[in-house]
């Protein structure tokens, strides 16, 4: 199944029921007086969270959805059927947001959570609403209103407790493998990770957390430069990321600059997921000598100034993966008593995980910009070469087929 994790819809709430203008008429009945009964009112559109759906690769296919119609009303003071309304099932971790005026109208972070998108139409008045004792035959009625109508943007942002960080190949779809049963591709080149991966890593029984492997950052993603910045909103809600770096790099590079590459794109992108908590993992410590081992991990961590925990590894051997998960588990643990015993923590947390949500909405919107920006001006300037004249130039202008 293709991993789509945004897309746009147009839903339409039902237009609400007219009222009905009605007189009972009935044989031996004289002046029977108004019976119109009133209109149904229009169905709602509701957008619920729904652990079965994985991806938004269908909202892809249909992008109108409309509620059901209420009906009119009838005579004999008979009310018009109300319209049904419609529940789009959405992945658990989908935010909502008005396009025309990029509002947040909700996070759709629990399984059953629904917020309700496009209020119906209210139901219009029969002539009965409109006697009196000094209007015994009105011919007043009400129309229904109209449903409303809302363009949406729908974001996935996968719910995971720890984010791994990288360059391509760094090892980051090994150490998923590694540590629980998810098995993402692994292959000996840069960007064997196209979408992003979730593990449940199980520490002991009923002790365990969730890891969320994205496609690896290069120098100048923040600018689009290779998959760019797109996947890295599914790290605005985690608790913990790990920043794992090759340390036998295939080319010779510097592990140290590979680091700080990745942390100057992440600045870039949202300072706040920036001042996360991060901890250090050097991968593939089996490829160095082991009298070396030692020395280079420090010329590192003294290069990047690291002053977070730092971790020895070899995902592919399993080397050094228990002590991690270990110490990730606890970090987790504590993080959530320390919630509970401080509802104002916990309130904190909240408001930086929309910070975050926030910053990275608006970075990937002005890169969407500039990349509009510059298929622009890149057809202007094919259109004013259209108005070239040839004459001006002293070359000979060819046209291949």
């Amino acid at each position: 199944m293709k991993f789509v994790d945004e897309a746009s819809i147009k839903v339409q709430a039902g237009n609400g029921g007219n009222g009905a203008l009605s007189f009972r008429r009935e044989k031996y009945v004289a002046e029977g007086g108004p019976d119109g009964g009133d209109g149904g009112d229009g169905g709602s559109v509701w957008l619920q969270a729904d652990y079965s759906v994985n991806t938004m690769v269908d909202y892809r296919y249909q992008r109108f959805y409309r509620a059901e119609n209420g009906e009119g009303g009838r005579g004999r003071n008979c009310t018009g059927k109300g319209g049904d309304d419609l529940t789009l099932n959405v992945p658990v971790g989908t935010t909502i947001i008005d396009d025309d005026t990029q509002e947040v109208l909700g996070d759709l972070a629990e399984h059953g959570q629904r917020i309700k998108v496009a209020q119906g139409g209210f139901h219009g008045l029969g002539n009965t609403r409109f006697k009196s004792s000094t209007n015994r035959a009105p011919r007043q009625t009400k129309p229904g209103s109209e449903g409303e109508c809302r363009n949406l943007r729908m974001e996935l942002k996968v719910l995971a407790d720890v984010g791994l960080l990288g360059l391509p190949n760094a090892g980051k779809s090994t150490f998923i493998r590694a540590v629980s049963s998810a098995k993402p591709k692994v292959a000996g080149y840069p960007f064997t990770t196209l979408v992003p991966n979730l593990g449940v890593v199980k520490v002991q029984a009923h002790r365990s957390f969730v890891v969320a492997d994205i496609p690896g950052l290069i120098e100048g993603a923040s600018d689009g430069a290779g998959l760019g910045i797109r996947f890295l909103k599914h790290l605005t809600r985690t608790r913990l990321l790990l920043h794992i770096v090759d340390m036998a790099p295939f080319d010779g590079s510097d592990p140290a600059e590979a680091v700080q590459s990745i942390i100057t794109e992440l600045e870039r992108f949202s300072p706040t997921l920036h001042q996360r908590d991060r901890w250090l993992v050097l991968n593939k410590m089996d490829l160095l000598p082991e009298d070396e081992r030692e020395q280079r991990s420090q010329q590192v961590i003294d290069a990047l100034n690291w002053q977070g925990p730092v971790y020895s590894i070899a995902a592919i051997s399993k080397l050094g993966v228990d002590p991690i998960c270990g110490d990730i588990m606890a970090y987790l643990e504590e993080c959530a008593e320390r919630e509970l015993e401080d509802p104002e923590l916990a309130v904190k947390e909240s408001e930086i995980q929309s910070r975050m949500q926030e910053e990275s909405r608006l970075r990937i919107q002005e890169l969407a910009a500039a990349r509009k920006a510059a298929r622009a001006a890149k057809q202007q300037g094919l259109d004013d070469e259209d108005d070239w004249d040839d004459d001006d130039y002293d070359v000979e202008v060819v046209y291949e087929p």
